[in-house]
């Protein structure tokens, strides 16, 4: 059999992250050419997250990209944003929209005793790490915590995630199409309903880092908000 000419994998890797104090791109610039020529070989084409949740006003993307490229670095992101128009002026430039952080321990509710009772229940108590596999055969799986980067959740039922996803979940593993992912938080790589699947590009609207269900529509996930 012939292998796969490619394959998708959820990673963790070290990006810089340049915060910036003032939406002055040519200050910005000039501050940055500072910093790299004390060490210009570990700047060289290194990938760059642009935080900006000090600035009080959106700043022009697509020159500050620029800007960042001609000083031989990758813009990748941007991170900070606050608004539904910073988010569209980030992704209109070419730039990921990156979230950082946990969510506040209050901001997340306790699941009801009968789900954990529920017999062929898997829980899980704490996040659940990068590079951690959880996986609840024959039943559902709820995780106390929050799902990390590079980690991934799998049930032959549902998943109840009590924190933010940002790993991957996948329910119904073995074709249980009434299976579903509930999350408290919703920034994860990938979601899968009986190997029905999206990315994280395609989750990136409405429900974004929103409390939602995922169910299977017909062949379409369908997400609703909690």
């Amino acid at each position: 059999m012939a292998e796969r000419g490619i394959e998708l994998k959820g990673s963790s890797f070290t990006l810089s992250v340049l915060h910036i104090n003032s939406p002055d791109i040519a200050q910005v610039k000039q501050q940055l050419q500072e910093k790299i020529a004390q060490a210009p070989e570990f700047f060289r084409a290194a990938p760059l997250v642009i935080n900006i949740e000090k600035l009080t006003e959106v700043p022009d993307f697509i020159a500050l990209s620029a800007a960042v490229r001609e000083l031989a670095l990758v813009p990748v992101g941007v991170s900070g944003i606050l608004t539904d128009e910073g988010r569209a002026a980030a992704r209109a430039a070419g730039l990921a929209v990156m979230t950082s952080g946990k969510v506040p321990a209050a901001a997340e509710p306790s699941p009801p005793a009968a789900l954990l009772n529920q017999p062929g229940t898997r829980v899980h108590r704490g996040p659940v790490r990068s590079g951690q596999q959880i996986y609840a055969q024959s039943g559902s799986l709820v995780i106390l915590g929050a799902v990390s980067n590079g980690a991934e959740v799998i049930a032959d039922d549902s998943i109840h995630v009590y924190g933010a996803l940002r790993g991957r979940a996948v329910a119904g593993a073995k074709g249980n199409d009434n299976a579903r992912i509930y999350c408290q938080q919703l920034m994860s790589e990938l979601v899968s309903v009986a190997g029905h699947y999206q990315l994280s590009d395609g989750l990136q609207g409405e429900h974004w880092e929103q409390a939602v269900s995922i169910s299977l529509s017909g062949e379409q996930l369908k997400l609703d908000r909690l």
